[in-house]
């Protein structure tokens, strides 16, 4: 017997196995808070997903979505961050390259770590497709 779904109840996805899934989760989460983007992402197909003609959209959504992204993007670079010092701690090199350590983190743009752009849209799309 299938149950319906509740209108506003949260559904639980399962678990992506990406390293970035919670990330993701609340990318996501976010930009459906806004009306316009949700429309637009309920109406896209995969091509248009994939293509980063939805990342355009970015552009559209209210200030107060564009500063809860930027804050998800400064939490992740530090998470990112963690991880790395704690990569460095456990082998006590020196000469690691960040910059050539965060290049391998592909589902944001590292060169800018403070603010959600249209380009950190289409890298997480980018990077969760390639999966």
């Amino acid at each position: 017997k299938a149950e319906g779904h509740v209108e506003g109840e949260k559904v639980e996805n399962p678990d992506t196995g990406l390293y970035y899934d919670e990330y993701l989760r609340q990318v996501i989460d976010v930009l459906e808070t806004d009306k316009h983007f949700r429309e637009k992402l309920q109406t896209a197909d995969i091509e248009e997903i994939k293509s980063g003609k939805l990342s355009r959209e970015l552009d559209l959504v209210s200030h107060h979505v564009r500063t809860r992204l930027d804050e998800l993007k400064r939490q992740e670079v530090a998470r990112l961050r963690m991880l790395i010092k704690a990569k460095m701690d456990s082998v006590q090199d020196t000469g690691i390259d960040h910059q050539a350590l965060l290049k391998q983190f592909e589902h944001l743009n590292h060169q800018n770590p403070d603010t959600f752009e249209p380009k950190d849209l289409d890298m997480l799309i980018k990077a969760v497709s390639a999966r």
